[in-house]
C-alpha cells in the first residue's frame, strides 16, 4: 500500500516527507530513478559495475544532502548533477580511458531477433562512444539514449544550447572517425 501511495506522489512531496522524518519514502525516489540513471552511468563509465557503484553512491550522497535540495520539485535534476559529478570523479580517478573491452561489456539492448550484423554495429558504436571525451559522450548519451531535447540537456548541465550543439557536432565527427578506423 505504501508503494502505491508513493507512486502517486510527486518528487517534491516525497522529498518534503523525507525531510519531515518519513525517511522510508526515499526508497520511492530510488526505485523511480535507479534504472534510468544506471543506463546513463553505464554509458558514461563503460562498466555496469562502476555504474552501479556510482548510482548507489549518488543516491546516498543525495539522501545525506537532501536538505540542500533548493527546489524539491526538481529533485531529479539535482540528483542528476550529483550523479554526473560522481561519474566525472570516477573518470578522473581512473586517469585512463576506459578500455574497449569494458565498453563492449556495456549492454546495448540487443534483441534476439536482431541480425548479427546489427549487433556488431551496436558494439562498434559503443566502443566508439568510449573514445569520445566525457563531455561529448555525456551529451550524446543524454540526447540519443535518454531522449532529452537540447533545451532539457542545457537546463541539466547549466549550459547553452549552441554550446551543446557544438559538443554534439564534435562528437559526431569523432564517432565517424572512430567508426571508420574500426571498420
Amino acid at each position: 500500500m505504501q508503494a502505491e501511495t508513493g507512486a502517486r506522489l510527486t518528487d517534491g512531496e516525497i522529498v518534503r516527507a523525507v525531510l519531515a522524518g518519513d525517511r522510508e519514502r526515499y526508497a520511492v525516489l530510488v526505485e523511480r530513478y535507479r534504472d534510468r540513471y544506471a543506463r546513463y552511468a553505464a554509458r558514461m563509465l563503460g562498466s555496469e559495475d562502476a555504474a552501479e557503484d556510482a548510482v548507489q553512491d549518488a543516491f546516498v550522497r543525495a539522501y545525506d544532502q537532501l536538505a540542500q535540495c533548493q527546489d524539491p520539485n526538481k529533485f531529479v535534476g539535482w540528483f542528476f548533477l550529483i550523479l554526473r559529478n560522481r561519474c566525472f570523479a570516477e573518470q578522473r580517478k581512473s586517469r585512463s580511458q576506459v578500455s574497449l573491452d569494458a565498453a563492449a561489456a556495456v549492454p546495448t539492448n540487443d534483441r534476439s531477433d536482431d541480425g548479427t550484423e546489427t549487433a556488431e554495429r551496436r558494439r562498434a558504436l559503443q566502443r566508439a562512444l568510449m573514445g569520445l571525451t566525457a563531455e561529448q559522450r555525456e551529451v550524446f548519451v543524454l540526447k540519443h539514449v535518454e531522449g532529452l531535447s537540447y533545451i532539457e540537456i542545457a537546463e541539466r548541465l547549466n549550459t547553452s544550447v549552441p554550446s551543446l550543439k557544438m559538443r554534439m557536432h564534435r562528437a559526431y565527427d569523432r564517432l565517424r572517425e572512430q567508426l571508420r578506423e574500426h571498420a
